[in-house]
């Protein structure tokens, strides 16, 4: 086992740890803003997917180009989403939120399967394809451009939540619904905006995995499970938690698979979401 292997493996969990942390960060600024855990929110990721893949299949348009329409498309869903469903229960018992989400996952899933059959498919020709050197280290250049994507969505979610009235807004509701709404914040706008964001989130994700990773109608099932382990790594409702966790999670999982095992990377993941909960539930970067 040489050092170069050893490196090469660990940039591979870094990179897809990126990956991890764009999901989680619509997870978890969902849940931030509003106290809803989205089950449906890996069908958001393969929407993004699939938007990538058909505009590749039928206009000859690279993932990498339509990128900003996939991101405007998963926002309009969201938002759309947010107005005709989850507004209704947002004031709901959570059991009642729980199966809202989780309905929302298994129809959209069944639809991907109606419209789209369960075959796996690929965008085969991407501007993005093939590997490059990296410090003396070679990877490919769709996991490259992936994580670098990641990491600008979500250095722009956070300098927008931090930097911007609407950000600042966004927080002040995440904090305080109440306080928030007596200083004339409209909780809703804010709602709608918490799950557009979080939708076109998962969308950019899908698009950057679209690249490299197959598409199909259970593909956000492979994301969603280890987006809840990022987000209680990171910290309920801290984006830049997310973006630490995903990482550790990516690192994990792959060095793991590695070093151990592949049939043990799921395994360690679980392991690890299961000693946060255990001696620090809040996060890394939750509050108390």
């Amino acid at each position: 086992m040489s050092l170069e292997i050893i490196i090469q493996t660990l940039a591979s969990g870094i990179l897809i740890g990126l990956i991890y942390a764009l999901v989680a960060i619509g997870l978890t600024l969902i849940f931030g803003v509003m106290d809803i855990v989205n089950f449906s929110h890996g069908e958001f990721l393969m929407f993004g997917m699939y938007s990538s893949f058909w505009m590749y299949s039928l206009f000859a348009l690279d993932p990498m180009f339509t990128l900003p329409l996939t991101a405007l498309f998963l926002f309009a869903l969201g938002t759309l989403l947010y107005k005709l469903i989850i507004k209704k229960i947002t004031n709901a018992p959570m059991l009642s939120q729980i199966f809202t989400t989780f309905g929302l996952m298994m129809l959209f899933r069944g639809l991907a399967q109606f419209f789209w059959k369960p075959d796996f498919r690929t965008v085969d020709h991407s501007i993005v394809s093939g590997a490059v050197q990296v410090f003396g280290i070679q990877v490919g250049m769709p996991q490259v451009t992936a994580g670098v994507g990641a990491i600008l969505v979500t250095m722009g979610i956070y300098l927008f939540l931090t930097k911007t009235r609407a950000g600042a807004a966004l927080e002040a509701t995440a904090a305080d619904k109440e306080a928030a709404q007596l200083m004339g914040i409209d909780s809703q706008k804010m709602f709608a905006m918490a799950w557009g964001i979080g939708a076109a989130c998962a969308g950019v994700a899908g698009a950057l995995l679209s690249t490299f990773f197959p598409i199909f109608p259970e593909v956000g099932a492979n994301f969603i499970l280890i987006a809840f382990v990022v987000v209680n790594l990171g910290g309920f409702g801290s984006v830049i938690g997310a973006l630490f966790a995903g990482i550790i999670v990516g690192v994990i999982e792959v060095m793991g698979g590695f070093l151990i095992g592949p049939q043990y990377k799921l395994a360690l993941v679980l392991g690890l979401f299961l000693a946060v909960l255990m001696f620090r539930p809040q996060g890394l970067m939750g509050k108390q």
